[in-house]
């Protein structure tokens, strides 16, 4: 069994940890020993994070973290250095489209996706990989909600006076 992330680059919810540490868990108590991550978006930092916590107790688990482009791995800040990293055979893609053609490749190889993704946004490459997980019949996990946005519960009206009380037009 193999377990895939998926989210968007930001992520608004404080406790988004704790949900992913319970789906994981979860995950493991159903057999799950494989984990793997993209390396560009929050939520790829949130459930490395997560996922080499739980490595600590669970000393089997294998985590991977897919590398889209060479200049990423010279980034001094790099945080993947304590896990296995690969890089699909994508090179010859064009640089925007490389994050979801590896996206893909990681769902191609799981049976299960842990996601953050707020299906109600028109465009999104993160919803574009979830409708694709959805139609290769993998077991989904999805730890957004809809109170995570930040201005969930405001008016038209609040969320004006938000932006003009910031002095942000």
């Amino acid at each position: 069994m193999k377990t895939a992330f998926i989210g968007h680059r930001e992520i608004y919810a404080k406790d988004v940890d704790k949900r992913l540490t319970a789906a994981i868990e979860s995950e493991i108590e159903n057999g799950c020993k494989s984990f793997i991550m993209g390396t560009h978006g929050q939520f790829d930092r949130i459930a490395l994070s997560v996922c080499t916590s739980l490595r600590r107790i669970h000393k089997e688990l294998k985590i991977k973290a897919v590398i889209t482009s060479l200049p990423a791995i010279k980034n001094t800040n790099f945080p993947y250095c304590d896990v296995h990293t690969i890089m699909y055979d994508i090179e010859e893609a064009h640089y925007k489209r490389r994050i979801t053609l590896s996206n893909r490749r990681m769902i191609d190889e799981c049976d299960t996706l842990i996601c953050y993704v707020n299906t109600s946004k028109y465009r999104s490459g993160a919803k574009a990989v979830l409708n694709y997980a959805k139609r290769q019949g993998l077991k989904i996990i999805n730890l957004y909600r809809e109170e995570d946005e930040p201005f969930y519960g405001m008016t038209k009206e609040q969320i004006v006076g938000y932006w003009q009380a910031h002095d942000i037009e």
